[in-house]
């Protein structure tokens, strides 16, 4: 039987083994571990998503090659902090 809910399979963001319990304990599919950004990337990642939230394909090759992380992080990471974008804006009403 086929699972549910496929992975990408290159998903950076996608949790831990260590953290399934708190996935509603459902098994990580395997895969690339979760990313860590450092405070740099991030500072930048944050900046240009101040700038605008939705990033371009230039914008996306940009912020790849000048923070080393592939343009499927970068993109994985603009939909992460759209979600928490949204979240933080439905809490606030």
């Amino acid at each position: 039987r086929p699972d549910p809910v496929p992975a990408a399979p290159a998903d950076p963001e996608r949790s831990s083994p260590g953290r399934e319990a708190e996935a509603g304990g459902a098994a990580a599919a395997p895969g690339r571990p979760r990313t860590k950004f450092s405070a740099a990337q991030l500072q930048e990642l944050e900046r240009s998503f101040r700038e605008q939230r939705y990033i371009g394909a230039s914008e996306k090759r940009r912020l790849a090659a000048v923070l080393n992380l592939s343009q499927g992080q970068i993109k994985t990471w603009f939909q992460n902090r759209r979600m928490k974008f949204k979240r933080e804006t439905q809490d606030a009403r």
